[in-house]
């Protein structure tokens, strides 16, 4: 099966490859195209930006967090239906190893167009686009977009540097004039959910887009790797009915793991801790993804009900997994780092505090040390840590789960509860969510 696309990549981050790949998905709408968008790596937040435009879920596609043929499986199983699929890189083009932009490149067979931030810059330019060339010729980029151009004289300076050293061609460029900001955080950008651009935002910056690139030439070399679909994780008849907290604080979800789920026969059912004081009927099991409950504590702290519904159900031996902002709200209160602590659901005995550096970053692959929700002793998984808050030294009573490659332990065990910093992707795993839905209903 084949699905054509391209990648976005940056010169590295900050170089402005989430306004340029918002603004191309826009302008390729606008003349008609169907796009499905993606993000290559591990991060939450750009998918929501994408769906914010699009209207389409994004998909992540990370080699090393999820597996190489899940990958694989994904790009094409999601980009089929399209005219096009357009994939925003991350950081710079060549960071992050195996799920660097070049490499998933190289993995799909996709060609690379490359944002570059010309704002202190003229004919050095070229030097910059004929170093991204030489790295890995094989996975070169095949145009280059340049981002905040002064006028006329500087865009001519740098695209005659370019054209006379460098292959790649110059797809199109942004003004630096170009009005259109999205706002940040501790985390990076603010989720497309709470509505950080609006409708005439994004339609001027489509329309920038359309008059300053090139959409023909942009699209032209988007390849269309053959790829035989072989993994359909379709929904199974439900076995298991899964409350899924989704709301402004716990919105960071991989949506392969809610399809896995599904395909396992999880029937996912949405509630909000911020919004809702009971939990849905009927449920099984209790999945609480990460998020902003930092940014929320009060509000969830004064959501007594639910707090009271949830510790309810973990005392009744009901089956939890929560992870990162998931594991906050089941410590005993959250330390928001403005003198302010505000109580949560005293599930695990330690206090989460915010803290103005980051506490953790980087992907993580796990050995689990017993049987789990997720598995059995000795299977292997992979996720992502990024994270400002930590708690106080777990209880020894409390179990550890999780050998963790960073020589740590962790994966706290309580009762029927799983919780973790570690955001896991299922891909690398797909037996996990298997796992889950079996050992709640053998």
């Amino acid at each position: 099966m084949r699905a054509k696309g391209i990648i976005i990549a940056g010169t590295g981050s900050g170089s402005g490859k989430t306004t340029v790949t918002l603004g191309i998905m826009a302008a390729l709408l606008e003349i008609g195209l169907k796009v499905q968008p993606f993000k290559c790596g591990p991060d939450f937040i750009d998918p929501t930006l994408h769906r914010l435009v699009t209207g389409r879920e994004s998909i992540n596609l990370d080699p090393w967090m999820s597996g190489i043929d899940f990958t694989r499986q994904t790009f094409v199983r999601h980009a089929a239906w399209a005219d096009i699929a357009v994939i925003e890189g991350v950081m710079g083009m060549f960071d992050g190893g195996d799920s660097s932009s070049a490499a998933l490149a190289a993995l799909l067979g996709l060609p690379v167009v490359l944002v570059l931030d010309v704002s202190s810059a003229a004919e050095s330019a070229a030097a910059v686009v004929k170093g991204f060339e030489s790295l890995l010729p094989e996975v070169g980029p095949r145009g280059v977009i340049l981002n905040k151009v002064a006028g006329e004289r500087h865009l001519e300076l740098v695209s005659g540097a370019i054209k006379k050293y460098c292959r790649a061609e110059i797809s199109g460029y942004l003004p630096r004039t170009l009005n259109f900001h999205i706002p940040e955080r501790h985390l990076g950008l603010h989720m497309g959910d709470e509505a950080p651009l609006s409708p005439e935002a994004v339609k001027e910056l489509g329309r920038t887009v359309q008059q300053r690139v090139d959409l023909k030439r942009l699209v032209s070399p988007a390849a269309a790797p053959d790829i035989k679909l072989t993994l359909v994780p379709e929904p199974a008849a439900p076995r298991i009915r899964l409350g899924v907290a989704r709301d402004r604080a716990f919105c960071f979800y991989y949506q392969d793991n809610l399809d896995l789920f599904r395909a396992a026969g999880a029937e996912i059912v949405f509630f909000s801790p911020l919004d809702d004081e009971l939990l849905p009927e009927n449920i099984d099991a209790l999945y609480l993804g990460g998020g902003y409950p930092e940014l929320y504590a009060e509000s969830l702290a004064a959501n007594k009900k639910m707090r009271q519904q949830i510790r309810k159900w973990v005392e009744s031996d009901g089956p939890v997994y929560a992870e990162c902002g998931g594991l906050m709200y089941l410590t005993e209160r959250i330390a928001t780092g403005d003198g302010q602590t505000h109580p949560m659901c005293g599930i695990f005995p330690v206090q989460a505090r915010m803290g103005r550096q980051r506490a953790s970053l980087g992907y993580r692959q796990i050995r689990l040390l017993d049987n789990c929700l997720l598995g059995r002793a000795g299977d292997i998984l992979r996720g992502h840590e990024f994270h400002y808050s930590s708690i106080n030294e777990m209880p020894q009573e409390i179990k550890r789960l999780y050998a963790v490659n960073n020589d740590t332990r962790e994966g706290y065990s309580y009762r029927n509860v799983l919780g973790s910093y570690i955001h896991l992707h299922l891909g690398f795993s797909p037996r996990a969510a298997a796992c889950f839905v079996e050992n709640i209903c053998p």
